[in-house]
Formats: C-alpha cells, structure tokens, sequence
C-alpha cells in the first residue's frame, strides 16, 4: 500500500478560563463568552465561515476545531486564527463585564492543565485509509508518540508526589492512562479509536491524537503534526521497522517527560531498554527513508519538519539548546524562566515563575508572554499576520471546509435557517429545506452545493 501524498488534517483546543480582580467562575465567564455566539446561533455549538467548529466543552473550555485542512501551512494558520477567534470573543465578554460594572478581568490559556491539576487537551487529527490492520497503525504510533514529548511538549513546572519541583517537557503526561482506548475523559488514552470517519466510511477512518500538548509556536506545531505526517507515510507504505513497542507506555511517557536530557533508558515490550533520543532517532531514520522517495514533496513545509526534527535531537543530544531556542515551545519555556529565576535569585517553585509560565499561554496578542516574545524576535514564526487574519474569515480553498463556509455565509446573509455539521449542510425550513451530504472530505467543489446556495439566493429568507 502506497502512502497518501495528502492528507486532511485538524486540531482541536480546549482553552482554560480565568476572571481576576472580580472573580467569576469558569461557567459565568463561559456565558458571557458564548453570549453573542448564542445570540446569532441560538447555541454555544456553532460553524464558522471559515469553516472552523467553535462550542463550550466539558468543564466550560472554549473549544476551537480547526476547519479541514490539506497542508502543514493551512492548518498552522487556521489553529493560530482559533486562538483570535476565542480572544474575540473574550474582548466582546469583556465589554458586556464593563457595561455591568463587573470589574473581573478575562483571560483564555492555550495550556492543558490548570492548578487545579485538571487536564483539558489539544486533538489531532489525521485521516487515514480503511483498508489495512489499524492495529498496525498504533503499534507503530504509540511509541513514536510517547517520544515525540522530547520536541513537541509545552513545558511545565510541576511538583511530584515527593515534593519535588523540576522542569517537565508534557503538561499531558501525568494525564495519560491508556496508550489506545475508545474513551476520551474516562481513561484518557493516547490514541482514540471511537470510528468516527467524517468521511465516506467505507474509504476512510478518522486517526485521533490526544496525547500531545498544546503548541504555541508555530514551528513546533508543524513539527508535532508534521513528525506524525512522516511516520503514517512510513506505516502506509509497508516499510519494516524494528519493533519498538513499549512495555508500560503510559510510564514511559512519564519518564520521558520528566527528563529533558532524552536520556533516561525506557522499557520495551521485548525486554530491552531505549532512550527518547534513540527512540526518535529511529523514526527519524524511517521519515528520511520515505522523504528521499519525495524529494520534492508537495507541501514544503514537510521538508521545514524534518530538518527541524533533524536539528531538534541534535541539539538535546549535544546540549546545545540554542540550536533550536526559538523554535521549540519547551525550550522557549525553559530559557524564559531560567532567565527570571537567575535575574531575580528565585527558586523553581517560586509563585512568581508559575504565573509566568501561565502566562506563556495567554493567548491575548499584548498580554501572551510568547506573543511577546515573537514581537520582539525571540520567537520564530512561520506564518505570516495576513496568512492568519484571513484564515479566520476564509476556509481552506483546497478541502470540504470551502463548501460549507459558502453554504453558512450564503444562509447567513439571506437570514435562512440552517443547520451543519463535519459531513452535512442543511437548510431546515420552508420550500428550500434539503440536505445534502458530503462524504469527500478533499472535495472544495460541488454542483449539490452550488444548487443548495443557489437555491437560499433565489428563494430568499425560509418560513
């Protein structure tokens, strides 16, 4: 079986909620986030025209899915334009706050844990083939996972049930309790096996990742998907590997998290021992094996990956952080706090660089400590302003998400009732309710679509 050459791909965020000054809880700023969202919708469940998916999940977490998306720039861009979104919606909560003389101030966190020592996720998705053992899908996977921590963790400063503070690379990993399961918040597992294709089922499944953390630079969320990108083109073309299984995985991502050197020796379901750094290494062999079949792939971002994934395990194995200190969100992290605690003498479980390290992941573009420190250079970008403005008002011009943000704009604008969801448009009322279906998730043209849109244009506003 040949790899796919492309593939769609999504993220979905939880962000974290916090009123100060006034406090409120996370439910009362939850609706009056979601307070003009419902005004227009009539739910906090909603479509976008960019063709994103933004709603109030468990726990009062915004939650932001990014619309369909077929390359490592689009769904970078969009996942940025998410962050936007929810902070547009904090500026407008705000105001309702200050008209109220409500003096608590938002702010929206794009982390995974609170210090409450509750956990909320960032998602991945990747559509696959049906065809083929899925179970080869997650042996191949998990470990890959579980290692990928070494670059792609968000950073954290936590203390373990021994009262000892360190610097820990996943803010997931203390959250993980199965390596493959069909739950979500029961048992949290790293891969969710739930079948829920949002496509043709007989031709795809839907790969959901929710192992990884939330990634606010933007090198380090192309790498996070990117990495993964190279690894599925490994399984799906039949390459051999070494088995890499691992004995414990939930342990030995706990291990790994814990050890920002790679170096700490995990177990493998045969009885030998490897590192993160080895472990990595592996794929990395097999991603570059794969990438000299497509020396020119088509999306040139893959390329960007990998050599980062390259430069990343050469900069922990050689100690040399600077390689990469702009690019990677631990790193990022960890120098930010280091130069904080050696400017002002303070210890690693000093308050004040806990409530730096939170504020890395504000998302407000002037109060983010990582916003911040993009302005001024410190942080690497790959998109640019206008490739994420716009992506916050346009869907995808390649995927499924162009189709229904055309269908929302049209029935927005004629005032015509609708409902959609991944596969479906619907107009619910009058002469012109139909539905129509749309299982191709590649598919950015259809005359079904264009005759539902017609249609709301000719019959204005239903009921």
């Amino acid at each position: 079986m040949s790899f796919l050459t492309r593939r769609i791909y999504g993220l979905e965020s939880e962000f974290g909620v916090l009123g100060l000054d006034d406090p409120l809880s996370p439910e009362q700023i939850a609706r009056y986030l979601f307070r003009t969202v419902v005004a227009w919708g009539r739910t906090s469940n909603v479509f976008l025209e960019n063709g994103s998916r933004v709603y109030l999940d468990v726990g009062s977490h915004p939650e932001y899915a990014t619309a369909e998306c077929d390359s490592l720039p689009q769904v970078v861009a969009h996942d940025r334009a998410g962050e936007l979104i929810i902070h547009d919606l904090a500026l407008g909560a705000q105001q309702q706050l200050a008209e109220e003389r409500i003096t608590s101030r938002i702010h929206l966190f794009k982390n995974n844990v609170d210090s409450y020592g509750h956990s909320y996720g960032c998602h991945e998705n990747y559509l696959v083939r049906r065809t083929g053992d899925f179970g080869r899908y997650a042996d191949v996977l998990v470990p890959f996972l579980v290692s990928r921590t070494l670059l792609c963790g968000a950073g954290l400063v936590a203390t373990d049930e021994h009262g000892r503070t360190g610097y820990q690379l996943s803010q997931r990993a203390d959250h993980m309790w199965e390596a493959v399961s069909s739950a979500t918040t029961r048992t949290r597992p790293m891969i969710n096996t739930r079948d829920e294709p949002h496509a043709d089922p007989e031709r795809y499944r839907r790969l959901h990742v929710i192992v990884g953390d939330s990634t606010m630079a933007e090198p380090t969320t192309a790498l996070k998907i990117g990495s993964c990108e190279y690894v599925l083109r490994v399984i799906e073309s039949g390459r051999a590997m070494r088995d890499l299984r691992l004995e414990n995985p939930v342990r030995a991502m706990r291990e790994i998290s814990a050890d920002p050197t790679g170096r700490t020796p995990v177990r493998l379901a045969n009885g030998r021992t490897i590192t993160a750094l080895e472990l990595q290494g592996e794929y990395l062999t097999a991603a570059l094996d794969i990438a000299a079949q497509d020396p020119e792939p088509a999306d040139p971002w893959l390329a960007r990956t990998l050599e980062l994934w390259q430069r990343g395990l050469t900069a922990i194995e050689t100690d040399t952080l600077t390689l990469v200190d702009t690019e990677l969100d631990w790193v990022i992290k960890q120098r930010l706090l280091q130069r904080y605690a050696d400017r002002d003498g303070l210890a690693l479980d000093d308050p004040r660089l806990a409530q730096i390290s939170l504020s890395y992941h504000d998302i407000s573009p002037t109060r983010g400590l990582h916003r911040l420190l993009e302005t001024a250079g410190a942080a690497a970008r790959w998109t640019t302003p206008d490739q994420v403005t716009d992506a916050m008002t346009v869907a995808p011009a390649t995927t499924r998400a162009a189709l229904r943000g055309r269908f929302i704009a049209a029935a927005r604008a004629a005032g015509v009732p609708y409902a959609v969801d991944w596969t479906n448009l619907r107009v619910t009322e009058g002469a012109h309710a139909r539905t129509v279906l749309c299982k191709d998730p590649f598919a950015a043209s259809d005359e079904r679509v264009d005759r539902l849109i017609d249609g709301i244009g000719a019959g204005g506003p239903v009921g």
